[in-house]
């Protein structure tokens, strides 16, 4: 009879034939290691989408406003990156960056707008 070893300690698996990791350290640390951000590229653009979204969501408390391109960039909004777009049945184009969404406006400005759920 064999015995099956954890994939994250090494240590021999006992109990229940099903059973993957010797505890549930092991288990937890295995399941950390193998989903955390391991590439600079998802946690990079990850936490610009949560600043950006931070930034859209302070400057806009009420829903809807009206700013400058120079505020949101004195606030360091960066504008490569938003997960969406949505387009209007008139072409109008909103970025978003998940309910919280910018319209460019004429002369540098942005109409801010928050979407319903």
């Amino acid at each position: 009879m064999t015995h099956k070893q954890c994939p994250e300690c090494g240590n021999k698996i006992v109990g229940r034939i099903d059973k993957k990791f010797c505890s549930d350290a092991c288990r937890n640390a295995y399941n950390n290691r193998v989903n955390k951000d391991s590439k600079n590229l998802i946690r990079n653009t990850n936490n610009r989408l949560r600043k950006n979204y931070r930034i859209l969501e302070n400057l806009n408390p009420n829903g809807k406003t009206k700013l400058s391109r120079a505020k949101l960039v004195e606030r360091g909004f960066d504008f490569n990156y938003f997960t969406s777009i949505y387009t209007t049945k008139v072409g109008t184009i909103y970025y978003f960056v998940y309910d919280q969404g910018y319209l460019p406006l004429d002369n540098d400005y942005f109409a801010l707008v928050k979407r319903e759920s």
